[in-house]
């Protein structure tokens, strides 16, 4: 059964609110870590904090004092005994009891004894004073040092008087520090039931925040789910593109490399074409000059050696040399390759390229595949998202958090108002306080009064030169107020004693035993000690709230968590009246989605790599004959080179053999051969060594295209029918594991929303700092403001109180010095008569005023 004051607990009740649907989706960025915002929280103003400001130091020297009385620690074990045995135990544990307050009991024994013995001896000093005794007798007897006395207790009384009046003052001001703070409970009072209504007021706001930011988790996976293409196709396509994409560049480059050989086929075929003409042109040339060269070296100058030998040996040398003007290289007997041409031409009516790209478009399509097949499935996921959103909002609805927030709210008004009725009450007990401890401090202020009057008066009436008898009136006036003073001290000081006492023993034990244990956080122990309270129940709290008192609840973690201003939620274990966790689980909220997700099924089977054209155009371009070309000849004839020697080198070394003759019609017929041999390098074989370039070029390239080319065209075709059978039977792991982290996305929406609740809750929504602020509230006012004022009260009072024991022997010995004596010591010439030679029998003639004879001893 639930108690009475269970009804506070039920305001974290984290189901209640109604989940807010926005009217359009949000598009949300990709995906990622969801951003839900900052609960909305509410400002407490209660600041439970106290500085007692320059009285703390009085506060201080209480505390010390206490510890030096009371120096023995924190008695948990004996009050826990006592509690659980109802002080049955003091019996058998009255000498721990008696050890742990001996401190307090000797200082109360003291204070006893002085409260009985002072009336006791203020009676006996009145009969001793009314016989003439005990400074009673009016006959001061005359002393060397009587000035020097005089002075002394006139000195010590003051200052002894001064320490009584700081010990007053110190008791007015802890007095007045208590009424003022009394002052002050109205307004703390008001502060914490102000933030018991912000409690009240924020918490159904931030449940209702955390409600609605479900929305965000659902506009994500709604978003994940519209993008399912991109999302799941595309990482699917990821993965195939990486075993998939070099098959197909190895068929695109077949493409390429089809291209190439055609056009090198062509190359072969043109360079071939140039150079069987220009070889037949260029060999007519080669001839024609070797005859005219001929010609012209049967001049009479090369024949006559007798008149020029020079010229004539330069001539048989160049007849000698003109053998060398001949083509090296026979590119007529060379087949040509048309029949090869032939054939690429037919292979390349199929556009390979073409082929490869829509083999490329339907591995890219895979995306849109995927949503076409997932279609059915992803409205189901939809559907499911909103109906989660609307299972929250009717579970809710199950609790009536609205009428627990406003009974709460009623309760506080209630209570509010019957604090606001004991105001009054408060304050005529502390006037009728103020007024009792101002009497008390009267009753010192009294006997200071005259004190301080008697000096003032004894002081400025004193004439040195006065004898005791003829005193001023000032004078006697003043020792009268001494005296007045010690029997006002007499009637006093008893009754300020025993109200020195009573407080003593109660503010003192009051630290010591709750406001010092509370800091220290043993009064938490003490309260928190299993089967204390109740012996049914291990742990009171969730006992009395829960019935289950093995529920790990205990004052001190429920006054520190709600310290942190943590959530009531996590504070008062409220997961036993509804646990968050279990019905925000994701096994709870996503079964039926991950149910749906489980069933997706992508079959990729309709991805067509390469299509049976394509496979065909790669075998014919095996079959093109490339490798029935005889590259052997072809570059034997290359490397000849055109002609057997250099053209221009010839001409350079004729020219410079026709530099040796001198000039005649020889010479300048060899210089126009000369001429002629560099019109026809420039004009025939230069363009035919191009020519020979590039069909050298296309026949190396054509002999290393046709080298193995069947295998390779096998192994790019083997390649694409494993990747065609990766995609068509072995895809579904690779479809499954994708489609695994896509759903772990989706559910890990819904897992950061519940992560994201149950952080809220335990920190941010409801924050209980207003209970443990009027804890600390409640310890302000008690220890604060009344224990440590009336400490320090009776402590200021009670010294002043000790005090007055040295007030009254010195008031009474400076008294004899100020008033005005019956009889005097008189002397005929007291400064040539020794006094040890007066007779201690002559006293008719040396003290005829003297009511009884000096004794020598008082000299």
């Amino acid at each position: 059964m639930w108690k009475p004051g269970t009804l506070l607990l039920l305001l974290l009740w984290l189901a209640s609110g109604e989940l807010q649907q926005e009217t359009e989706p949000r598009r949300l960025p990709p995906p990622g870590k969801l951003n839900f915002g900052y609960v909305p929280a509410g400002v407490y103003e209660t600041l439970a904090h106290y500085e007692p400001g320059p009285i703390g130091i009085l506060f201080h020297m209480v505390h010390a004092f206490l510890y030096a009385v009371q120096p023995n620690a924190f008695p948990h074990d004996l009050i826990v005994k006592l509690a659980k045995d109802k002080f049955g135990a003091i019996q058998t544990e009255y000498q721990k009891a008696i050890y742990y307050e001996i401190g307090f009991l000797v200082c109360a024994a003291v204070g006893l004894l002085f409260t009985i013995l002072m009336p006791i001896a203020g009676l006996f000093f009145c009969m001793c004073r009314c016989c003439d005794n005990c400074g009673g007798e009016m006959h001061q007897r005359q002393r060397k040092n009587a000035d020097c006395r005089r002075g002394l207790l006139g000195t010590l009384l003051f200052s002894t008087s001064l320490v009584i009046t700081i010990g007053v003052l110190c008791a007015y001001a802890a007095n007045q520090n208590l009424s003022s703070q009394v002052k002050n409970v109205r307004r703390l009072v008001n502060s914490n039931m102000r933030d018991l209504h912000t409690f009240a007021n924020d918490t159904p706001m931030q449940i209702e925040y955390l409600i609605s930011q479900y929305a965000t988790a659902k506009n994500k996976v709604i978003y994940d789910l519209d993008n399912i293409g991109p999302l799941l196709g595309g990482r699917i396509h990821d993965q195939l593109d990486k075993e998939v994409r070099p098959a197909l560049d190895q068929v695109l480059n077949m493409a390429g490399a089809m291209r190439e050989t055609k056009e090198a086929l062509e190359s072969v075929n043109a360079s071939l074409e140039v150079l069987q003409d220009g070889t037949g042109k260029l060999s007519l040339n080669l001839g024609q000059v070797r005859t005219s060269i001929n010609h012209t070296l049967n001049d009479t100058d090369c024949h006559d050696e007798d008149s020029d030998a020079t010229t004539a040996q330069l001539c048989r040398n160049i007849r000698q040399s003109l053998s060398q003007l001949q083509i090296s290289s026979n590119f007529t007997r060379l087949p040509d390759v048309n029949a090869q041409l032939e054939k690429m031409n037919d292979v390349l009516k199929t556009d390979l390229s073409a082929v490869v790209q829509r083999g490329f478009s339907s591995l890219n399509d895979t995306p849109h595949m995927v949503i076409e097949q997932t279609r059915s499935v992803v409205e189901s996921v939809t559907n499911l998202v909103d109906s989660i959103g609307n299972n929250i909002s009717s579970f809710s609805k199950a609790f009536p958090v609205q009428s627990c927030l406003s009974n709460f709210t009623i309760f506080i008004n209630h209570v509010h108002a019957k604090i606001e009725d004991y105001y009054p009450e408060i304050d005529k007990m502390d006037f009728y306080r103020w007024i009792g401890c101002i009497a008390l401090c009267c009753m010192v202020v009294l006997v200071l009064a005259f004190n301080y009057l008697g000096l003032l008066c004894g002081t400025l009436g004193y004439d040195k030169h006065a004898s005791p008898t003829t005193r001023g009136c000032i004078s006697n006036t003043g020792g009268t107020m001494l005296m007045a003073g010690v029997g006002f001290s007499f009637l006093f000081s008893w009754v300020l004693m025993g109200v020195v006492t009573i407080i003593f023993l109660a503010g003192g034990n009051m630290e010591k035993l709750v406001c010092e244990p509370f800091h220290t956080k043993e009064l938490f122990k003490v309260v928190d000690t299993p089967y204390m309270i109740n012996p049914e129940w291990k742990n009171f709290i969730p006992g009395y709230m829960y019935n289950d008192s093995e529920l790990k609840l205990t004052t001190e973690s429920l006054y520190s968590t709600c310290k942190k201003n943590q959530g009531i939620y996590s504070a008062m274990r409220l997961d036993k009246v509804f646990n968050i966790s279990s019905y925000l689980n994701t096994t709870v909220f996503t079964k039926d989605v991950v149910s749906q997700l489980d069933s997706l099924k992508i079959d990729l089977r309709g991805i067509i790599l390469l299509e049976a054209e394509g496979r065909q155009n790669l075998l014919d371009f095996s079959e093109a004959g490339l490798s029935e070309i005889n590259y052997a000849d072809y570059l034997e004839e290359v490397n000849k080179g055109v002609t057997v020697v250099d053209l221009l080198s010839f001409a350079r070394e004729l020219e410079a053999q026709t530099d040796l003759m001198p000039k005649s019609n020889l010479q300048s017929a060899l210089k126009g051969h000369v001429s002629t041999l560099r019109q026809i390098h420039r004009q025939q074989i230069v363009p035919m060594e191009q020519s020979m370039s590039a069909l050298n070029q296309s026949m190396r390239f054509l002999e290393r295209t046709a080298s193995d080319l069947p295998n390779k065209i096998l192994a790019v075709l083997d390649a694409i029918k494993a990747a065609q059978f990766l995609i068509s039977q072995n895809a579904t792991h690779l479809i499954n594991r994708e489609s695994r982290k896509y759903t772990n996305t989706i559910i890990g929406y819904f897992h950061q929303y519940i992560e994201w609740v149950k952080t809220s809750l335990a920190m941010e929504v409801a924050p209980c700092k207003p209970f443990s602020n009027m804890v600390d509230t409640a310890e302000i006012m008690a220890c604060s403001f009344v224990v440590d004022s009336m400490n320090t009260f009776w402590m200021g009072l009670g010294c002043s109180t000790l005090l007055l024991l040295p007030s009254i022997i010195l008031a009474v010995k400076l008294a004899k010095y100020y008033r005005r004596m019956d009889t005097e010591d008189v002397y005929d010439d007291p400064e040539t008569i020794p006094m040890k030679t007066i007779p201690t029998y002559d006293t008719m003639n040396r003290f005829p005023r003297a009511s009884a004879p000096p004794r020598h001893i008082d000299w």
